[in-house]
Order: structure tokens, then sequence, then C-alpha cells
């Protein structure tokens, strides 16, 4: 017999899409419809269903931007239809779908006529089960626009309700009863698995051309007039190929059911919390009907929202969790970023995460899920396994543009030396189908297939959410054992860790931080956001402490729920797509107003504390929170107001000026740049004259790709330096430059801090550029061999030089308060209150090895997908401090983002805690968060090295325990020896401890 496969894979491929399809359901039935538009934002259903309902016809235009339609559908299952063999009735539902991803477009809620959620309506999941002789449902559906369309990432007006019009985008196609064929829709599952896997085997494999076979003999058994008399044997002409068991040695996959869900991204956080309640029903549905099948979901915020806004649809996730079937993973509040957030803000994910899920579900998830975030900081490891955690899981580094990580399972090392079981599911994709394709990815590429044969698979359809379908599951059991493809279960994430960890108890170690190489412009975008985030996170610190002392020290209430509820704000805007600035604006305009409610409460907390530890009275005092002794002030404590360091004013010098210190003197060109740092102490001069520093410099932002969230290195590399000037002017101790460019202008203030001589810039920008990006360039005359990038509970040093393809692809990074610039023993650290982007490289030229330039992104501004991306005002404060150590970058860092506050009453306040060494650093001071009135304390070493010291407390304890960092007992390794004065400790490097005293 003569063979042409690929004219006989065209006759299947045409069949399938033309007749078996079609046949998926034998007959239809209309139904009646009527429908209400909501005339602003969504409201419940049973506000919904008192309003007044009106026809509404097939292929009627509806769906406003953002809008929401409530249909009515009504309707008679036709009498035959009972008796039908191997047949289903269900509602068939088109809201006008279009060929983009779903849960991007339009989606529906179902509701039967008492009010009980059903299923939802998702363009690749679009029928309700039907089980009654008759039905009456009520459908919300939502008009969300397609933000992104085909991600050509042009500017769209649709992310502002205020931009997006209020023309329909949609008509309703389909809305009618149907009566599903099993075995069509059986034989339509045969297919797509061998179909899609005949393309994965090589031309001439036997297994190949058997498959071949058997489709053509199925297209030759269907009868094109008569699909459903003849799928069966269409059916059995399949099945010997089907039973066709897997080879002993072929992968497996454990297929976990999932729907990652943005907390918010190209929709507001609104439509999120009503995207969770459609994808969870579309899951609860499954679950029914589907044994075997696993669901996970992370973020406790989502399980929360639902809980408050579908109670009854709570209840039933809480039913099947506890089942072990719906499985709640990550154990944080939201899959925030982790470049961004603070220390303490990123322990307080993993402890409300978990509180949550250990209080209102009875489980503690022991697998920290984070698929999508755009890189993970080397502070993570020890925070997993502090929070209780056991093993890590993310696929987001496959989108790496340059390196390919070299593993999928490995021990991912932290600054501290801690090491976490981690996993990258080499399907390279969070939103898999488990098509052939998929699979076949998954085995071709995982790393460890020498010593390991195990890799996961999430499934379902996420970012805008809707889940697993049935099909999904068909495919699954269809690969559970079939030749030429790797072999699937459906499990657990835990089952996959556990199993997986049994099979390489040895796996290969990755040091220090997961960089993505590539979204680097989310550490800039939408600077607004950034500085809300920030300033957050230092007030919450400020909170705490204060409320600690006036409960201890005076017996006030401690504003525990308050303080919670802020806490769970911030951390909820620390979303991956929200601080790194990729939402809509939509999104980043709630996001500034929640921030600013923030700091309102926040300031109310803590001045009402400090009212209560002060007293009443003129006196006039300085609070200091912070971990450091800042202006004269002992740290953690409320002095006297010291007597203030002689201002260091700016004095004519030439054509420039100069502001001379005892510690360094500053001289400031006639353009306003910085052209000399002279080090009194040992002559060393800093700044080249011909090289000027604090130069304001203008680049062309236009990334390939992925606008708010990329920036390119030949755009980062051809920055023009602005030296134009409207004005120099002395205004009290400072140098106020004007400069005018494009259509911008900013302002900045040059200071010298009298205390620590640090050359202090504050510049407030009105920034109207499109596609550029605006940095502060400072060349250093050093030879400097890394930078020295403050992160969470330390810090992280990275090469200056581009040797390799690793240290090129880090041409922007991350540093939170500080950036150090290392040469042998001294450096030069570059602080800020609200910047996060910096780059550091040799200089240009011959003699640039003797040269390093540090640079801090500003600000951005992408047209997608908000076209007004940090567009407006702004205000940053940059700090340069030459012949500074880490302990010294600490200290500034906790100077610009934390100042003193000036206050009067009648006495000071002790500080809270005293540290003997400098090195340790104290994170947080807050009561402990089961309501004993016990004293949690957070510290870490911060410099990098082994230290022993001792805590002396400023309130009265009865006994002290190590705790993790839901303050249970863990191994008292970092406690020495107990006396009444304090708490000797010792520390390894950056290793973070948790205290808790009784009281």
């Amino acid at each position: 017999m003569h063979r042409n496969d690929r004219l006989t894979l065209q006759r299947v491929d045409r069949l399938f899409r033309d007749r078996l399809r079609a046949a998926a359901h034998r007959d239809t039935a209309p139904v009646t419809i009527t429908a209400w538009e909501v005339p602003g934002e969504p409201v419940p259903f049973a506000v919904a269903t008192g309003e007044e309902y009106t026809p509404f016809p097939l292929g009627g235009a509806w769906g406003r931007p953002w809008g929401t339609v409530w249909f009515h559908v009504t309707g008679t299952v036709p009498d035959p239809w009972h008796d039908a063999a191997d047949a289903e009735v269900e509602l068939v539902v088109d809201l006008g779908f279009d060929t983009s991803a779903p849960g991007f477009q339009a989606e529906a809620l179902a509701f039967d006529a008492d009010g009980r959620v059903v299923k939802a309506i998702e363009p690749r999941n679009a029928s309700i089960p039907v089980t009654g002789d008759t039905v009456d449902l009520y459908l919300e559906a939502a008009g969300n626009p397609s933000v992104a369309g085909a991600f050509t990432f042009a500017p769209t007006p649709l992310g502002d309700p205020a931009t997006a019009g209020v023309e329909p985008l949609y008509r309703l196609d389909a809305l009618h009863l149907a009566l599903r064929d099993r075995t069509v829709w059986e034989l339509a599952q045969d297919v797509w698995t061998l179909r899609g896997l005949v393309d994965q085997l090589d031309e001439d494999r036997t297994r190949r051309a058997r498959i071949v076979a058997a489709l053509s003999r199925a297209v030759d058994s269907l009868d094109p007039d008569d699909v459903a008399g003849t799928a069966a044997a269409a059916r059995a002409d399949l099945a010997a190929v089907l039973a066709s068991p897997a080879a002993a040695t072929s992968h497996l996959v454990t297929a976990v059911g999932h729907a990652h869900i943005d907390s918010a991204w190209l929709w507001p956080m609104r439509e999120t919390v009503r995207k969770v309640a459609r994808t969870f029903s579309n899951v609860l549905d499954l679950l029914d009907r589907e044994d075997g099948f696993v669901f996970a979901a992370s973020s406790a915020q989502q399980y929360a929202w639902l809980q408050e806004s579908y109670p009854d649809l709570f209840a039933r996730v809480r039913e099947q969790v506890a089942a072990g079937r719906f499985v709640p993973v990550g154990g944080m509040w939201v899959e925030s970023d982790t470049n961004l957030p603070g220390g303490e803000a990123l322990a307080r994910q993993f402890v409300e995460g978990k509180r949550f899920f250990i209080e209102e579900l009875g489980v503690e998830p022991l697998e920290v899920w984070l698929p999508d975030s755009f890189g993970y900081s080397a502070a993570l490891p020890q925070l997993i396994r502090a929070a209780g955690s056991r093993w890590f899981l993310t696929q987001k580094i496959s989108w790496n543009e340059t390196n390919r990580m070299p593993h999928h399972t490995f021990l991912w090392e932290g600054i501290d030396g801690t090491r976490v079981f981690t996993h990258f599911p080499p399907v390279d994709t969070y939103n898999a189908e488990l098509s052939a394709a998929e699979l076949a990815r998954a085995e071709r590429q995982f790393g460890e297939k020498a010593y390991a044969s195990h890799s996961l698979v999430p499934f379902g359809w996420g970012d805008g959410g809707g889940g697993p379908t049935r099909e999904m599951i068909a495919a699954a059991r269809r690969t559970a054992d079939l030749e030429g493809s790797p072999r699937v279960r459906l499990a657990s994430p835990e089952a996959f860790f556990r199993d997986a960890e049994a099979e390489y108890p040895s796996p290969p170690v990755w040091a220090g931080e997961l960089y993505l190489e590539y979204h680097r412009g989310a550490f800039s975008s939408q600077a607004r956001t950034k500085r809300g985030n920030r300033r957050s996170e230092h007030l919450l610190r400020a909170a705490e402490l204060w409320a600690t002392l006036a409960t201890v020290r005076t017996g006030a209430e401690y504003p525990a729920a308050r303080l919670r509820e802020l806490w769970r704000t911030v951390l909820l805007h620390q979303f991956h797509d929200i601080l790194p600035g990729t939402s809509i604006a939509w999104v980043h305009r709630e996001t500034e107003h929640a921030y600013a409610r923030v700091a309102a409460d926040l300031t109310d907390i803590i001045d009402t504390a400090l009212r209560v530890l002060v007293g009443s009275g003129e006196v006039p005092l300085r609070a200091n929170a912070a971990p450091v002794d800042l202006d004269g002030v002992s740290a953690l404590s409320v002095d006297a107001e010291p007597a203030a360091a002689p201002a260091v004013g700016a004095q004519p010098d030439g054509d420039g000026w100069v502001f001379r210190h005892p510690r360094l003197t500053w001289r400031i060109g006639p353009d306003g740049t910085v052209i000399g740092a002279r080090d009194e102490r040992s002559g060393r001069e800093w700044i080249d004259p011909d090289r000027p520093a604090a130069m304001v410099q203008l680049a062309r932002d236009t990334p390939r790709e992925w606008d708010a969230w990329n920036i390119d290195a030949e755009d980062t590399a051809r920055a023009r330096d602005i030296r134009e000037v409207d004005s120099v002017t002395v205004v009290g101790d400072a140098l106020r430059i004007v400069r005018s460019f494009g259509s911008s202008r900013v302002t900045e203030d040059v200071r010298v801090d009298p205390v620590s001589g640090a050359l202090d810039l504050t510049l407030r920008l009105d920034w109207h550029e499109r596609q550029k990006m605006l940095k502060l360039a400072f060349p250093l005359r050093m030879r400097a061999d890394r930078s020295e990038s403050e992160i969470q509970f330390g810090h992280l040093a990275r090469p200056v030089h581009a040797n390799t393809s690793w240290d090129a692809a880090k041409f922007e990074i991350a540093a939170h308060r500080w950036l150090r610039v290392a040469e042998g023993d001294t450096g030069v650290v570059l602080g800020n209150d609200s910047s996060y982007g910096h780059d550091v490289r040799p200089g240009s030229g011959p003699d640039g090895a003797h040269e390093t330039v540090a640079r801090v992104t500003l600000v951005r501004a992408p047209l997608f997908p908000d076209p007004e991306t940090d567009q407006g005002a702004h205000e940053f404060r940059v700090s340069l401090l030459p012949d500074a150590d880490i302990a010294d970058a600490v200290a500034e860092g906790f100077r610009l983002n934390l100042p003193t506050v000036a206050l009067r009453g009648s006495r000071t306040v002790e500080p809270a805690l005293r540290i003997d060494d400098r090195a340790v650093v104290v994170e947080a001071v807050k009561l402990a968060e089961d309501g004993s009135g016990d004293v949690v304390v957070r510290l870490y070493e911060s410099l990098g090295s082994r230290r022993t010291t001792t805590v002396h407390t400023g309130f009265a304890w009865t006994g002290v325990d190590q705790v993790d960092l839901l303050e249970r007992p863990a191994e008292q390794g970092s406690i020495g020896s107990l006396a009444s004065s304090g708490v000797d400790l010792v520390l390894r490097p950056f290793e973070v401890v948790t205290l808790r005293f009784q009281r």
C-alpha cells in the first residue's frame, strides 16, 4: 500500500475542523432572553434581579467598555432530549468572543434563580450544564475590553474608563440550549490528542506511521452525513493506538490544574474579584465531574475577596480544600514582586498569606508558588524557610532573552546560605492545555533528564483566569500512559515535590539571585506607585514601633486590626503587575489613592502613639524610628531636640559654587553639575571635573516589545547629557538649578548634609516626554570591581564588568535604598528615597577602566499599557556619599527614607532596643500576631559576616524564644546566653532572626 502521510493528515484536519466539531451537538433549542444594563459599577445579584429587564435579540450589541449587562435566560428542554442516550443538555453561550486569549475579553458568571453561582462562561469554556426540565439563569456579563489585543503593544485608550468610550464592544452571537453528543465529543478528544502527537514524532518512527494509519481508518469510518451514528466506529479504529503504553523511561509529568489570576493588570481589582469567582466556579464544576482532578490556586487575597463577596462560593471551596482537591499554594498574600518590596514587607507576604490559609481553610501551603514574577531576590530562600515552607516554583526565568538557565530542578541558595528545593517547569508556561507539543517540550527541555524524570505542568487558562477545562482533563487521561508521549498524572504540587525530592536527593546548586533577563524597565515604571510603596513601608515600620512602645510602657491599646488591614493593602499593591508599574491607568490611579489613604491612617497611628509616649507639654523633642542614630537622636527613641549641626551653605567659587564640610568639599560647576568631591581626610578627589556628576541624562526608550516592562541596552547606552540651565540660584542653604528640556522641566536643590557630609539632591520634575527615560548619572574617579545593592535583609554584589553574557545581561539592576560602588575596601554610596532601577558600568575609552559610572533611573514614559505613564509632577531625593562602607550605606538609606520627626511633649522615650554591633539592624518591633501582648523583634546581620552581639531591651520581659516568621517556635541556634540586661546572639552572614519576648 502506498502511503502519503501529508495528504492523509490534511484529510484528517479538514474533517475534524468542518465536521467533527460541528457535530458535537445533536440538536439545539431556543431560549428567551431579556437583559438589563448596569448604569455604573457592578451590582450584586439581589440588586440586579430587582431591576426591569427588556427583551434582547441574538446578534444584539452589548457591553460598553468595562460595563456589565445582566442577561436573564429562560427556556424548556425539548421532551425528546430527556430520553436521548449518551448525551447531555447544556446552555451554549457566545458573548461575541474573538480569537484573543481567554480572560482578556468578555466573560460571564451564571446564577440560578435563587442566586447560587452555577458556573462561568469563558471564550473556551462557553457552556453551562442543564439538569432539569427548564432553565432559569441570570448571566452577569462583563464587557471587559481586550486591552492587549494581539499584543502589538500599541497605545490604547481602553485602560481608563475616562477614555475607553461608551460604544458596545460585543454582539451576543449565540445563546441556546444544546444536546451534546458524548461519543462525538470523546472522538474529538481522541483525534486532538493523537493528531498533536503525530506532529511531535519523527517521520520515520513506526509509532507515527501507526497513528497516521489509525487516523486514516477513523476518517474512513466516520460518515460526514451521520457523524453521530458513526463516531463509535471511528473511536474503535483509534482504540489500539490510544491503548499502547508509554516506554518505561518516559518522562513523567505531574499535571496540576491551575489558573494564574493577576490580582490586577489589564483590568482593575474590582474585576479581579469577579474573575476569581468565575474561575473558582468553573473549577468547582469540574471537581464535581472529574475524579482525580486536583486544582491549585495561590494568593490569600483572592480567597479573601471570594469570602467577602461570594460567601456561598467560598464555603464550597472550603469543602474541596478539606477534601484535598482544591489546594491553596504559595502561602503569600499575593503573588508579589520580589525585587522591589522591602524586607519586612516580603516577610509579611508570608505572615498574612499563611495565617489566612491556616485560620480560614485549615491548611498550610509548603510550596512557594510564583510562576510570573519578574525575577527573584536572593533574600527569598531564607524567607521561604523562615515561613515554614520547603519548596519553590516558578517558570518566568524561561523568558530570559540572552541566557538559558542550566537547571530545572535544583537547590536555590540565598545570600545567607539557605537552600530551597526549586523547580522550573520545563514546559515554559503556566497556561498549558496539555497539548502534545507542550508535553514534548517539557521532556525535551528538562535539564536534569540524565538524573531525574519528573516535572510539573500547571494547566488551565490563566492571567485573566478561566482555569482548566473538560478538554484538558480529557487530554490528561489520554496521555496517562501513551506511547510516544510523556506520562501524565493528575496530582497536587505537594505530591510532585515530595516525589521529585525523593528521586533527586542531590540536585545542583544555584547561588544568588534569579535575575530575569527581560523586564528590567519594571524597576522604574510608574514612579508614583513606587514612591507610595516605599513611603508606606517606612510608615508601617514607625507605626508598629511607636504603637508597641505605647502599649508596653503605658498600657495603651495596640491597633492590631487596623495595622493588619493597612499591611494587607500595601501587600496587595506589591502584586507583580502593580508595584512594577505594568498595569493599566485605572489600576495605578487607584493605587496612588490607596497609598494616600494608607499614609493618612499610619500618620494618625504614629501621632496617637507618640502623644501617649511623650505626654502633653512644650518641650522640643525629636523622634527617630530608624534602627540607626540620626540627627543626634538615638535609634528607636525620642530624645530632646539636639543642637542642630551647622548648615553647610553654597559659597561662590569662581564661576561656580563650593560646599565646604569638614569631611568633604563639593564643587559645583556653572551648569549646576558636580565637578569636585574632595575627601578632606585623605585628600582623594572622587570626581573628575571633565566628567561631572549629578548629570541629568535623557535617553530614548523604545523597547522591542512589552513597553512598560522592558528597556533595551541600546537605548540606555545612548543617553544625552542635559547641561543647559535656565537658572542657578542660592536659596537658603541650597543651590537651586532649573533646567528645561523637550516639554519637561526639572528643578534641582543641591545641599550637603551637615552631619555626614553627603551631597543631597532633591529633584522636582514636571515630566511630559514620551518614550523617553530620565537618568541621573554619577561618573566616579574609581576603578570599581563590583556594585553592592541593598536587597531585603542584606545586600547583593554584582560585577561591574560585562565579561560574560550573564554579566552583560544585567545592564539594569534593582537596588532598594542604596547602591554602593566598591573599590577595594572603600566605596561610594548612592542613596535614594523612592527609586529602584540603577546601572553601573566602567567608563568608556582607553582610560575608562579608571572610571565607574553609576546611574539611577528616575522616570520612564512607555505608551503601553498606560499611555500616560509617569506624566506630570514627581519628586526624588538622591544622595552621594564617598568613602563609605556598608554600615554607612545602611545609615544613609534610613536617613533618606525614615527621617526624624520633630514634636513637643513633656518627656523623652528611651530606646526600644539597643544593639552593640552596628552590623545588626532591627527590621521590626511589633506585638505578636496572636494578641498575647508578647513583643516580637526581627533583626538581621547586614554586612555579610558572622557576628556576635547583645540585644538590650527597653521593656520588661520574662522569657525569650527564637521563632519563625509566623511567630512559632523555631530552632534556637542564634540565641546565646540570656541575662537581665539583654540577649546574646550569634548570627551568620545576612541571617534574619525573629525573637519573641514574653511579657
